[in-house]
């Protein structure tokens, strides 16, 4: 085995959109820079690259620039190499999605950075040990749909009152009856050492959406890059040469996040919560590079399909009564839900009926690992673990393109924010289903 691992800094100027909210955001303030992680591993018969990037969603034009970027400056295949984003919320928009739009500079610089980590990654390759297991943080995540008391949710943006759920309701309401599904506290590690037994590079995966702070016009990797720091030095490997290179991936947490809906929490400094989630979940990481076994000869293997899947699009009476109320709205910025699905469907109305995804699988030795380009719900992380022929086995989210939210077909039957059709929800309600189906067939084949 060898192995390369490498930073590269994807910081944005002042000024540039950020994502995450119904409303626009701009960056007025650097409160930790943004990074794309790559590790690079090679078996002597396959090369492949990860890298995991400080960025909210990143769209499948930038994800595959990059890879042509990687083609060409290093030869690894465009389907060896796995893009993903940790969905930080304090970002600069990559992908269109509310109010929110990118900026074309910052795409193509984007593009070229996560390029040249890979390619610096690349030229650090040497003799490696690769080590893998599961460690559990059950304590920082809770399901953020949850069943209410009938009559308590509030009409949704359409003008519907048949939404069985609701996206983070009040903290301790007396009208919660129960979170609408679950959760998944493992973390997985893939360690990698020197072949001195020094560590070079660690990519694990939690199933966290973010944490937050209340700062937003502030640049922030969030819990993710708090996560990287505070391992390496909880591993001692600060100061190295070549410097010691953290990953931490999402995981499926598209219904998942940080807040325990039935208790009310202490009030937080900025960024203290996204430190405290950090530590926790990086002790929980280092306990398991210390455990793991390390070996010299392990197995790599890559495999993908494309997939078409349908769009929810909106018939010609739901874009009529958009404009109604888009045109009420006209001259100053969109303030209410209404609003802003309304122009959501507007939008939506010239997308195509069928669009193409890529669902990707790695195997690691043992470990399974695929790649889906959605806001995953956690339910079909769990399926895929359950089911999947590689063990462990783990997914990363928002990986090689953006599709928007992934709920199961029972979700999508009780409503919710995460199903509401804009640019950051619109496949048909049947595509869990078909990806888990070609990420189980990518999996059987690696196996």
């Amino acid at each position: 085995m060898r192995a390369g691992a490498a930073t590269s800094k994807i910081t944005p100027p002042l000024g540039v959109s950020m994502c995450g909210y119904f409303n626009d955001r701009r960056a007025q303030a650097i409160h930790d820079d943004l990074h794309a992680r790559c590790l690079v591993l090679e078996d002597g018969r396959v090369r492949l690259a990860i890298v995991v990037c400080d960025s909210c969603m990143i769209p499948r034009a930038v994800t595959d620039e990059a890879k042509a970027h990687i083609v060409r400056q290093t030869g690894i295949p465009a389907g060896n190499v796995l893009i993903a984003a940790t969905h930080t919320h304090s970002a600069p928009t990559c992908a269109g999605v509310f109010q929110s739009e990118p900026d074309a500079a910052y795409q193509a610089f984007l593009a070229r950075q996560i390029a040249d980590g890979v390619q610096r990654a690349v030229r650090q390759l040497a003799p490696v040990r690769l080590g893998w297991g599961t460690g559990r943080v059950p304590d920082q995540v809770f399901n953020r749909r949850w069943r209410m008391k009938p009559g308590s949710i509030p009409p949704n943006p359409f003008g519907g009152t048949n939404d069985l759920v609701q996206m983070n309701p009040p903290v301790g309401s007396p009208d919660l009856i129960g979170p609408a599904g679950p959760t998944d506290p493992e973390v997985c590690v893939l360690s990698v050492q020197t072949a001195a037994g020094q560590p070079l590079a660690v990519l694990a995966n939690y199933s966290l959406h973010y944490v937050g702070t209340s700062r937003s016009s502030d640049i922030s990797a969030d819990y993710f890059g708090a996560f990287c720091d505070r391992l390496g030095q909880l591993l001692d490997a600060q100061g190295q040469d070549p410097p010691f290179v953290a990953l931490l991936s999402n995981g499926t947490s598209g219904d998942v996040n940080n807040i325990n809906f039935r208790q009310p929490a202490p009030a937080r400094q900025p960024y203290e919560q996204i430190q405290r989630v950090a530590d926790v979940v990086a002790t929980e990481a280092a306990r398991v590079c210390r455990m793991v076994q390390h070996r010299e000869t392990v197995t790599l293997g890559v495999a993908q399909s494309e997939l078409r899947l349908g769009v929810r699009r909106p018939d010609a009476a739901e874009v009529e009564r958009a404009k109604g109320i888009l045109s009420k709205a006209a001259g100053r910025s969109l303030s209410t839900p209404e609003e802003v699905f309304a122009r959501e469907t507007v939008l939506m109305q010239d997308y195509p009926p069928e669009v193409a995804l890529l669902v990707q699988a790695l195997r690691v030795g043992e470990v399974g690992i695929v790649a889906i380009p959605c806001e995953v719900f956690v339910e079909i992380g769990l399926e895929l673990k359950a089911r999947s022929p590689l063990k462990p086995m783990f997914t990363i989210s928002l990986a090689n393109g953006y599709n928007g939210y992934l709920p199961t077909p029972a979700q999508h039957r009780l409503g919710g924010y995460e199903t509401w059709r804009a640019r950051s929800s619109y496949l048909e309600t049947e595509a869990s289903p078909k990806i888990v189906t070609a990420a189980l067939d990518l999996l059987a084949r690696l196996r």
